[in-house]
């Protein structure tokens, strides 16, 4: 009896190590403003990203902060406008830079085309939120998208 609980508890054992080597660790930049309603939710899911994906860092910091800072590769979640479902962007020549008239303009896209244009970044990937949508309706899609984020990365994509 005991070798066979032996038995099982390797084997369930070595089935947690394939599946934790399936998927990596991600470090997920989040932007969001909790003064302004259309802008907050992926600040409101945070607690609950944090608890479904534990392995996974979820930082809330400020899109002009020197991003360069978290590395070549960024994974960013945000509020985006003017789209009805998650989108994920790849290209930051897909966002648009708002003229530049003082510091107060300076914005995401800007200061990834910037770091781009240095050589400071590689790539980025922004998991795009839209702006009317709530919780229950995003979590569930973000929980498939990260889980694809996490083993593309494992596997080099």
């Amino acid at each position: 009896m005991k070798n066979s609980a032996e038995q099982a508890a390797r084997k369930q054992s070595a089935t947690l190590k394939t599946n934790n080597s399936e998927s990596k660790a991600l470090k997920i930049l989040t932007f969001g403003n909790p003064l302004l309603e259309q802008d907050s939710l992926p600040l409101k899911i945070l607690p609950t990203l944090r608890q479904q994906f534990p392995n996974h860092t979820f930082l809330h910091i400020d899109p002009t902060e020197n991003l360069e800072q978290y590395g070549p590769k960024l994974i960013i979640l945000d509020t985006v406008q003017n789209i009805d479902k998650i989108t994920i962007l790849t290209s930051i020549e897909q966002l648009r830079a708002n003229k530049v008239y003082s510091m107060h303009d300076f914005d995401l896209a800007l200061n990834l085309k910037l770091l781009k244009k240095l050589g400071k970044i590689k790539s980025v990937k922004i998991i795009g939120i839209p702006m009317n949508t709530t919780e229950k309706e995003i979590i569930p899609q973000l929980q498939s998208i990260l889980k694809k984020c996490a083993a593309q990365d494992i596997h080099g994509s």
